[in-house]
């Protein structure tokens, strides 16, 4: 007889369940909603702020990285998650052009004005490992790493990337999950429950949920 019952929290707010075979339990089990958005791309950006809105609402997630090239999108993140901890991380100097930052002044102001912390560093799944590449015509392990990420999309390898280069600036906790939120190209179409790890401890890192990604991509 296949009976289920409610089973303690783990890891932080998700309630599993205990599947009971005979009187024994077999297994414990959750089930979440996942949004798949028909293809990869910055139109998806409105609708996946919402949904993590409602879900951090409701899990009581106080920490979210976002990704943001020119700032945009931050900006949107910024205003819709003010209160909450939220760190909007952008390209390094020099990614587009040597010595200059692709992050726009009007959004900048806004992304501060709504509290948010604003970070630009190396990327954590790159860096001098693109001069070797672009220089030399080989791929190196971090960039192996990145496009193995990018099997699931565009938008979970920048997730990836973001939990690590948040957590190596000291700007989310590494003891409690977060939620990240990058894209494809423009926008924003990834939304992961991470629980994060300085780029030392890669390995620590764990994606515990998709909350939302592109079905196409």
């Amino acid at each position: 007889m296949l009976t289920f019952r409610n089973s303690k929290t783990i890891k932080q707010t998700l309630p599993f369940y205990e599947l009971v075979i005979d009187g024994e339990e077999a297994m414990s089990f959750v089930e979440e909603k996942t949004v798949y958005f028909a293809k990869a791309g910055e139109q998806n950006t409105e609708s996946l702020l919402e949904v993590v809105k409602k879900y951090v609402e409701k899990e009581d997630i106080k920490d979210i990285v976002v990704a943001s090239t020119t700032g945009q999108t931050g900006a949107k993140a910024a205003e819709m998650f003010k209160g909450r901890n939220v760190v909007i991380v952008t390209h390094h100097f020099g990614s587009k052009e040597p010595g200059k930052s692709e992050l726009q002044d009007e959004y900048e102001t806004r992304i501060s004005a709504n509290g948010a912390a604003i970070f630009a560093g190396t990327h954590a799944l790159s860096s001098a490992e693109r001069a070797v590449r672009k220089h030399f015509g080989t791929i190196q392990p971090l960039e192996l790493m990145a496009n193995v990420l990018r099997r699931m999309g565009e938008g979970t390898k920048v997730c990836v990337e973001i939990s690590l280069m948040a957590a190596d600036a000291g700007l989310i906790p590494v003891d409690k999950d977060v939620i990240a939120i990058g894209g494809t190209g423009r926008g924003a179409d990834t939304a992961l429950r991470i629980h994060p790890a300085n780029a030392a401890r890669f390995f620590d890192l764990k994606i515990r949920q998709i909350i939302a990604k592109p079905h196409d991509f």
